[in-house]
């Protein structure tokens, strides 16, 4: 039995980074064009060649998305992003649209395509129709169970590898492919554009009675009809192992660096330790479940993989996110001699705080701030500004990038 690759996503060159340090497989990033989260930070080509450069240094993979559904407009301008692909050599591409998938076979040969989740793929006829087309991996829509995974990689070649959706936001439309964006505020969620309309509030309206708005479902306030719980399958990983998953995908290029530091270090945790000794992965979903809810998260859901969702797996009275801990900072450097920590901050923490930095080996270390000096060595009470540089007192030693941080007053 293979243990899964834990591929994460990486918004920008920092969580890139970060992902690495707290032990992904493989990262996935979007470059300025082409990609289905145009609203992330993304790379310009000289931040992919350096977090491309970055990730092979620790034997990490990168995977590019070129995942658009494309327009006649777009497809020049393909061809010349392509050049540029083929200079920063990442490990694959990942497409949905046909004519991209052609125009890559023709311009980088020898390059890895992986096959989107946009592309829909809900049988294994369909899949073996891509792998036939030269396609290396295919990411399984969402709407898919575990019994349905599992046939399809019964009925596939040994050669194609499948790959999940296991933690992150779950798009309401058919594999994301989605119109109200593009109806209601003019930007194209099939072109990375999504303003997310799915997470509004709405109230119903009688033609004659403009004014009047009812509630559709039983809640005074309204509803939000399609904002789904989200995605996590941290009690599951034999399930998707036996099903045939072998790549663990995790969704959220456009998360903080909180976020991918506890998506991937919780996930790293929950796979080496079922592959170590199953008892000891079953003994520790409590603390992986107690992990996962320190970022940015929704109520949580399996999804599909079970049974078809029902009205229990939508959240119908808010669509704002349970935030229980917030990123303060991360390392810069260590001082063994003085015993004392640099610090990037990145929200505002003070002294008398009890702040938590995460080891990557999964343990956690909590410390108060006693004292705190600036940059030029005054003592400072708080770190108000952003990006301030920040120093104090710890007595253990962590690596550059080490995230810190706090839990918020409310919880």
């Amino acid at each position: 039995m293979n243990k899964p690759e834990l591929l994460i996503p990486a918004g920008s060159l920092e969580n890139l980074e970060v992902a690495v340090l707290y032990g992904a497989d493989a990262v996935y990033i979007g470059g300025q064009h082409f990609g289905l989260r145009a609203k992330a930070k993304n790379f310009s080509t000289e931040q992919m060649k350096e977090g491309i450069d970055f990730a092979h240094k620790h034997n990490v993979k990168v995977y590019v998305t070129a995942n658009i559904i494309a327009h006649n407009d777009d497809i020049d301008k393909v061809y010349e992003y392509f050049e540029e692909i083929k200079e920063i050599k990442p490990d694959a591409l990942i497409i949905a649209d046909p004519g991209i998938l052609t125009i890559a076979q023709e311009m980088l040969p020898d390059m890895e395509i992986h096959l989107s989740t946009q592309a829909n793929n809900t049988n294994y006829k369909s899949v073996n129709f891509w792998h036939k087309l030269g396609v290396k991996r295919v990411v399984v829509a969402r709407e898919l169970s575990f019994k349905e995974i599992n046939q399809i990689k019964e009925n596939s070649p040994d050669t194609l590898d499948i790959e999940a959706f296991v933690h992150g936001a779950m798009c309401i439309s058919y594999s994301g492919r989605c119109l109200l964006s593009n109806y209601m505020a003019g930007r194209d969620a099939n072109k990375g554009e999504c303003t997310h309309p799915c997470r509004w509030q709405y109230h119903l309206v009688e033609e004659t009675r403009p004014n009047e708005y009812m509630p559709i479902y039983e809640n005074e306030r309204g509803t939000y009809v399609y904002n789904s719980k989200d995605l996590c399958m941290l009690e599951y990983v034999p399930e998707l192992i036996d099903a045939g998953v072998g790549s663990f995908k995790i969704e959220g290029r456009m998360k903080t660096q909180l976020y991918v530091a506890t998506v991937t270090r919780t996930y790293r945790k929950a796979i080496d330790d079922y592959f170590e000794d199953e008892s000891k992965y079953r003994n520790n979903i409590p603390y992986y479940l107690d992990e996962i809810k320190k970022c940015t998260h929704r109520k949580f859901t399996t999804g599909f993989y079970f049974k078809r969702p029902d009205e229990n797996e939508q959240i119908y009275n808010s669509n704002t996110y349970i935030r229980s801990y917030t990123f303060i900072g991360k390392v810069i450097e260590y001082n063994s001699a003085e015993q004392m920590v640099t610090i990037q901050q990145r929200n505002k923490f003070c002294v008398g705080d009890e702040v938590e930095f995460m080891a990557t080996d999964g343990e956690n270390y909590v410390t108060t701030i006693k004292e705190m000096w600036d940059e030029e060595g005054n003592l400072v009470e708080s770190a108000p500004h952003p990006k301030q540089v920040i120093r104090f007192k710890i007595d253990k030693e962590f690596p550059k990038n080490t995230i810190i941080r706090l839990k918020s007053k409310e919880f």
